[in-house]
């Protein structure tokens, strides 16, 4: 059997600077998503660590550290004294980017509660490493991807609620995602890079994008029609207009205007 990929390369078109995925059934059955990359491909499992391994008998490096965390615990009462070293942090960097290949070919097959499962698992692996690297270096060294990792976290949070027809909802956990954002920024006292985001600078789009899909209000078109007629003095309409607001069980914040405008 030929160990030569050129075959599968040059029946799977790629243009440079896309993001081009696929899944595929492996010979074990099991589904598998492809990312095609200039020089080749990567191909990853579905669930678990995407290489398929499993490090010390755990589903993931993290996952194996966490356990180690809570057998210091057990032992000594406490995280005190836990603590990541450079060769630990590095292996875990490194598979926090494996992570990342694999949710970005899972946004692009819109498989957003797979993106949503690893954003998060990503976001854990930063907090773990804030919390337990030994060195200031290794606690930094990956944090500078929060702010995208949040961006696509929340993209997919948002369209799971799109999804089920929750707009409302849906441009809530994009307002919230945007404030973890830029409450990143303020905290490391870089409030000028708020203008210069890209991460917000997607989100504000898709928050407009979620806001053409929020039916409109059909009492707060009339209220906009009674502050109009008010500030035109057609009293008349004005009364029909908070008439009608009052058979639907709504008061006008508006005060009853005179016949003089006073």
């Amino acid at each position: 059997m030929s160990l030569d990929i050129n075959d599968v390369l040059r029946d799977w078109p790629y243009e440079s600077g896309q993001i081009t995925v696929r899944k595929i059934r492996g010979n074990d059955g099991r589904e598998k998503i492809q990312l095609r990359l200039d020089l080749g491909l990567l191909q990853m499992e579905t669930t678990g660590r995407p290489d398929g391994k499993c490090p010390h008998g755990h589903e993931s490096l993290l996952a194996y550290h966490e356990h180690k965390l809570q057998e210091h615990k057990g032992a000594h009462g406490s995280d005190e004294g836990f603590s990541l070293d450079e060769s630990a942090c590095d292996e875990l960097r490194t598979e926090g980017l494996m992570y990342y290949h694999r949710y970005l070919a899972e946004f692009v097959l819109e498989d957003f509660p797979a993106v949503e499962r690893d954003t998060g698992r990503n976001l854990r692996l930063l907090d773990f490493l804030n919390a337990y690297a030994a060195e200031e270096s290794d606690r930094v060294a990956f944090e500078q991807y929060r702010p995208y990792i949040v961006m696509m976290n929340t993209r997919a949070r948002g369209q799971l609620a799109l999804h089920d027809n929750r707009p409302k909802a849906a441009l809530a956990i994009v307002k919230v995602g945007a404030e973890r954002i830029e409450e990143f920024y303020r905290q490391l006292g870089h409030e000028e890079l708020l203008a210069k985001s890209g991460e917000l600078a997607v989100l504000r789009a898709f928050a407009k994008e979620i806001q053409g899909r929020i039916p409109a209000d059909p009492l707060k078109k009339v209220k906009d029609e009674l502050d109009k007629a008010i500030r035109e003095e057609r009293y008349e309409d004005a009364a029909q207009l908070r008439d009608k607001l009052r058979r639907s069980g709504e008061k006008a914040e508006t005060e009853e205007p005179s016949q003089n405008g006073q």
